[in-house]
């Protein structure tokens, strides 16, 4: 009944229109709000809230007008995102985790890493062996060829990996004799981020890669497959099918297809893949990293022999090898060339195969110890245009048969040295380890293909011999611009110019044996270098191949002499006295002396005015050195037919002194020459003879040599000391072979005929019996003696007091020693052996005209009359005007100064002053003594003809009469000016005759010398 109501109801409404469209429409009123999207539900709506902010703000509740408040103290981590939403009228907020990271908060980071070939595996069991599987994971690694996850159940085995850069996803059943693989094109090995989803549902094998690069037709493939049907019998149920995975490899051992990069996200049918945690928690695992580090493979140093590591990617790297070094990690080194070795003439040829044109670099590693030898030339057809070879060890290039360009360092050192040309269109530049050896311009050279390479050598032996002949040595890492020329290819592929021809050139640098012919000497040991030897030399020995004894070590002479040295050998130096009754010392040469004897070096020593040093001989040619008169003389006559030379000394040497002598030749190359004599190594200032002679070889054999005489006959003439005498570099040794402990190995020698010398240097005995006096002490100075003296005695034999000044002998003076006797020094007026007589300066004196002779200090003065003046008195005073009257001078006191020992006189009123000789005068008055008087009239003060009249301290002027005035300067021609002036001249001159008496007191002027 309540059916058809119904029923009945709505047919009604509906005839009535009130069921209509607009009834049933939810949204027409838009009830959502801030950009809310309405959704109309039969009459209802549903509001889906924009996520986009609006203000800034989230909207949510059921028209989209609650302000969303959930995300306001959000725990989201590592940059998620927070999402708030309203869950039954309370706010609440989810995170929407980036890639890599999972869990509630995104706190769990899904990200690891396979730094070293390992794996995970987890284990899952399945209700049913069709199961379906999908498997997502994100990826990044360099590797070509890796596996990146295989999952197994019972008989079927799902393999996605990576083959040759691009992703693959097989099947494989054991009842299949098939694989069914599925590939993307997409190269994904390129240590960026990719996404991939493998699946098998429903028969269906899926592989999809998400990229932006990679349109979906061609990464999104499915493949339809049959289904398989389970074996019949297994034995196995459903529940208990166990699916094993395993993620980056399969098994501990290392694979060549174990994957080494990182992955994150790994979704096994909706449940992520975490290391160590997690539903699908590893059951085992090996060598796997939390996380992905940036792996800057650089910093495992995988570039060798200092080659630098350069980051060119997430864990990829390249090598920048140094030369002579190539390959991935500079492991790789060209092989070196052996060059000449066992002395063997090798070379090689190359042709050049493209066309490297006019600008160009040759660069190769050279090592060698000889000095010479042609390392490379670069020819045509019609010319050799470069040229590289050795020279004095050093590199030298020429170009173009002209230009040539020498380096300043040497390379013959054993070492290996980088040599490189750099050759441009107007300039040449060689370098040696990278350090400039110069530039030189040039003509253009273009080298071409089809020219020719030559190292080492050419061909033709005469033609190496131009440049020094073949080179020995070794050549590694030759290259023309970047084509290398190789003599044994190594493994790494390079471009390389091809190999025409090569002879005896061997592989590597191994050094020749040096040692096997035994060059070390005296019981050397020799140790081989790389073509070359050192030798381990015994104690006394020493040099390169231990040739130089050192014979002074092994104390071959008496305790009497000095071991000296000698190329050859030794000698045993020491000093011999001669005198009247001792035997000559005679030599001969043992007649293998080779060597030219062109210079005599002798040392003497002695007080002899006349005597013989050395004598020798043969027929007309002799040679003598002599003391003649004081002084060194050589004479000398050599072969027939030449000059008596002689050249003696400019100083002296009989002094008792050592002195050394050198005689030589000027020229020793050609057969006569002047001699030369330089004494003491004074070889600024040598003594040269006038005339020529030849040299000394009649003394080498057969040929007595005298010391200290003329012959056997003779006897010494000759009271000295002889030291080291040698001629042409020869000692003339003072002991026989049978007076010092080993024999002397030189070959040269001058051999003793004689007796045993006396031995040291001894004078007269001048002390015996002590010639010195008063106790001094006599010092021997070889044949003459010196008396140290006590302090009170002095003289040759301290004969003499030294206190002879105590007596006080000088009168007038300061007495001191002089050589042991006493010497007076006068004082300023005596002379006198003891200053005792007074010197009169006035004995001699010059004044004239009756002038007066005043004493002074060693100098006189002249006193002269009234009418005469000057220094002697010669010069008379001029006449004064008959209308002046004379004014006579005041007669001022004179003073007596000085001492005991001298006086003197201040004249004209001055008095004795504290400074000696000296006297403070009157105004007016000047000189030593006040002699002279100031002429106040010496500027002519006096105008219009006036007289000037000189008086003490002051002038006056005497007028003509019409002028008046102190200076005569007022005119007074008028007559009454004139009568009053008049009388007032007379008046004036009337009181001046009473006030002064006329004196005709002489008056004094000082001579300053005691001649004209």
């Amino acid at each position: 009944m309540s059916r058809a109501s119904t029923s009945l109801w709505i047919i009604l409404l509906l005839c009535a229109g009130v069921y209509s469209e607009k009834n049933i429409n939810g949204c027409y009123k838009n009830p959502c709000m801030n950009s809310g999207v309405c959704e109309n539900q039969e009459g209802k709506y549903k509001c889906h809230c924009s996520q986009e902010r609006q203000n800034g703000h989230l909207y949510g509740g059921p028209n989209c007008t609650v302000l969303l408040l959930g995300c306001e103290r959000h725990w989201c981590q590592n940059g998620a995102t927070c999402s708030p939403y309203l869950n039954e009228g309370r706010h609440r907020y989810s995170c929407i985790c980036p890639e890599g990271f999972t869990g509630t908060k995104c706190q769990s980071s899904t990200t690891f890493s396979f730094e070293e070939n390992g794996f995970m595996q987890v284990r899952t069991p399945l209700t049913n062996v069709f199961e379906p599987l999908n498997v997502t994971l994100s990826f990044r690694t360099l590797q070509t060829n890796a596996t990146l996850l295989q999952c197994q159940v019972e008989d079927q085995l799902l393999t996605l990996e990576l083959v040759n850069g691009t992703l693959r996803h097989t099947l494989q059943r054991d009842q299949d004799t098939e694989v069914i693989l599925i590939e993307l094109p997409l190269m994904v090995s390129d240590g960026q981020w990719h996404t991939v989803k493998a699946s098998l549902h429903d028969n269906v094998l899926g592989l999809s890669l998400k990229d932006l690069s990679c349109p979906a037709v061609t990464c999104n493939i499915e493949l339809q497959i049959d289904r398989a049907e389970p074996e019949l019998g297994s034995g196995l149920s459903e529940s208990t099918v166990i699916q094993n995975i395993y993620i980056g490899g399969t098994r501990e051992q290392e694979t060549a297809s174990n994957f080494l990069g990182c992955m994150q996200d790994v979704w096994i049918n909706s449940h992520v893949v975490v290391p160590g945690s997690g539903p699908l928690a590893p059951i085992k695992q090996f060598n796997v990293v939390q996380d992905c580090s940036d792996g800057d493979q650089c910093k495992k140093n995988p570039c060798q022999n200092r080659g630098r590591c350069i980051k060119t990617g997430w864990r990829s790297f390249s090598c920048e090898c140094h030369r002579p070094y190539e390959g991935e990690q500079c492991l790789d080194e060209y092989v070196t060339a052996r060059f000449g070795s066992e002395d063997l003439e090798s070379y090689a040829m190359f042709t050049v195969e493209d066309n490297p044109g006019v600008s160009f670099t040759l660069s190769m590693f050279v090592r060698t110890r000889r000095s010479q030898g042609l390392l490379l030339i670069l020819s045509n057809s019609t010319t050799q245009y470069l040229r590289v070879w050795l020279e004095g060890g050093k590199v030298k290039v020429q170009i173009n048969n002209f230009e040539s360009l020498l380096g300043w360092e040497t390379v013959s050192d054993g070492h290996f040295h980088l040599i490189t040309v750099l050759v441009e269109p107007e300039s040449l530049t060689l370098f040696l380890s990278a350090k400039s050896q110069g530039r030189i311009p040039i003509r253009r050279v273009h080298i071409q293909a089809g020219d020719a390479v030559h190292v080492g050598g050419l061909p033709s032996r005469q033609a190496s011999l131009v440049f020094g002949g073949y080179l020995k040595g070794c050549i590694q890492d030759l290259r023309l611009n970047t084509r290398r020329l190789q003599f044994y290819p190594i493994t790494v592929p390079v471009s390389s110019y091809r190999l025409e021809n090569m002879l005896k050139v061997t592989r590597g640098c191994t050094g020749d044996d040096s040692c096997s012919n035994n060059p070390c000497l005296n019981g050397g040991v020799c140790y081989s270098m790389w073509d070359d030897f050192t030798c381990s030399c015994p104690p006394n020995t020493a040099g390169q191949r231990c040739e130089e004894v050192r014979w002074c070590e092994l104390s071959p002479c008496p305790s009497t002499a000095i071991c000296q040295a000698d190329s050859q050998g030794f000698d045993c130096v020491a000093n011999v006295s001669l005198h009247a009754k001792s035997p000559i010392i005679t030599y001969r040469g043992n007649g293998k002396i080779w060597r030219t004897l062109s210079n005599i070096s002798i040392h003497f020593r002695s007080r002899q005015q006349n005597g013989t040093l050395l004598h020798a001989e043969q027929e007309s040619q002799f040679i003598t050195i002599s003391i003649q008169d004081g002084r060194l003389v050589l004479e000398l006559r050599g072969d027939k037919g030449t000059s008596h030379i002689r050249v003696q000394s400019f100083d002296l040497v009989n002094d008792g002194r050592w002195h050394k002598a050198d005689f030589s030749m000027d020229s020793p190359a050609i057969q006569t020459s002047r001699w030369r004599m330089v004494l003491d190594e004074h070889w600024e200032n040598p003594s040269v003879s006038f005339t020529t002679s030849a040299d000394l070889d009649f003394l080498k054999e057969r040929v007595d040599i005298f010391l200290g005489g003329l012959g056997f006959d003779s006897g010494s003439n000759l009271a000295g000391c002889l030291g080291l005498v040698k001629i042409g570099g020869l000692v003339l040794s003072y002991y026989s072979d049978a007076e010092i402990n080993l024999p002397r190995p030189q070959t040269e020698q001058f051999l003793r005929t004689s007796g045993s010398p006396y031995l040291g240097c001894w004078g007269s005995n001048v002390c015996k019996p002590d010639p010195c006096q008063n106790g001094g002490v006599c010092e021997d100075l070889f044949n003459i003696f010196n008396c140290r003296c006590p302090a009170d005695w002095e003289g040759h034999r301290c004969e003499l007091s030294a206190n002879s000044c105590a007596s006080n002998p000088c009168v007038h003076g300061t007495c001191r020693m002089v050589t042991g006797r006493y010497e007076c020094s006068c004082d300023v007026g005596y002379t006198g052996q003891h200053c005792e007589v007074e010197v009169d300066v006035c004995a001699h004196h010059k004044c004239s005209n009756g002038g007066t002779c005043v004493r002074g200090l060693k100098r006189y003065a002249c006193l002269c009359p009234r009418n005469t003046t000057g220094p002697f008195c010669r010069e008379r005073v001029p006449e004064f005007p008959w209308y002046i009257n004379r004014f006579p001078y005041p007669k001022l006191p004179v003073s007596v100064c000085g001492n005991e020992k001298w006086n003197y006189s201040c004249f004209n009123g001055g008095n004795c002053s504290s400074v000696e000789d000296t006297c403070n005068c009157l105004p007016g008055f000047i000189g030593q003594w006040c002699e002279l008087d100031l002429d106040e009239c010496a500027s002519d003060p006096c105008l219009n003809g006036g007289f000037c009249r000189n008086l003490i301290n002051r002038f006056q002027c005497l007028c003509e009469m019409s002028f008046a005035g102190d200076h005569c300067q007022i005119d007074v021609s008028d007559f009454y000016i004139y009568v009053f002036l008049l009388l007032w001249q007379n008046i004036f001159q009337l009181l001046s005759y009473l006030i002064l008496r006329l004196d005709d007191d002489p008056e004094i002027e000082w001579n300053a010398f005691n001649d004209d």
